[in-house]
């Protein structure tokens, strides 16, 4: 990861940062650059779930109402972010496509009048599978071990959804997956996407 840079995670629920790239944002973090988790701010709960998750991850928060097309521009401007990470459009959830669906369709105006992002990457989704039922093709994959606790704390921050029987397992589950194939313990797997037609002549974020 390149030092000092800026990360930014657009997705569509408050727990999805930690469940998808809480790992890499903490590694981001704790490796010199800074983060930004953005997420639709839903009820008071969780939005207080989604400001102390963010800040176990190290990252600042940005909530709104709806992240609409217009806000996610502004915030892209505001930010100018290095790297992006945001769901996958052919996500299960078809509040994660339609997030993943503003975000790509605002990139192109803003990479040309700010130059950034310049690395743009799909997360995973449950079970690491597409609403097609088959599984996610998720190229790059980024060792979490060291991170695993910091990711698994910030989750837990989210006590009004069903960590403890549901998503800490799937978590635990991918992570080990995706890790597996890297050799390691824990890690997390994104798929790069071209911004202007530029793919990422890099391994990591």
């Amino acid at each position: 990861m390149v030092t000092s840079s800026i990360l930014l995670t657009v997705m569509a629920h408050p727990d999805d940062a930690e469940l998808w790239a809480g790992g890499a944002i903490a590694r981001h973090v704790q490796t010199g650059g800074s983060a930004t988790v953005a997420v639709t701010k839903h009820d008071p709960i969780r939005a207080s779930e989604a400001t102390n998750g963010a800040q176990i991850l190290g990252a600042d928060i940005y909530l709104d109402d709806e992240l609409t097309p217009a806000t996610i521009s502004t915030l892209l401007t505001e930010v100018r972010p290095d790297i992006v990470i945001t769901h996958s459009t052919d996500d299960i959830h078809p509040e994660h496509r339609q997030c993943a669906e503003r975000v790509l369709a605002a990139l192109p105006d803003i990479v040309i009048t700010t130059g950034h992002p310049s690395r743009v990457y799909h997360c995973d989704s449950y079970n690491n599978l597409d609403q097609h039922g088959k599984p996610l093709h998720l190229p790059t994959i980024i060792d979490i071990t060291d991170q695993w606790p910091t990711k698994t704390a910030a989750l837990k921050a989210h006590t009004s959804q069903p960590i403890v029987n549901h998503f800490g397992p799937m978590s635990e589950t991918l992570s080990r997956l995706h890790g597996m194939r890297i050799g390691t313990t824990h890690a997390e797997a994104f798929r790069p996407l071209p911004v202007l037609g530029r793919l990422p002549a890099t391994e990591s974020l």
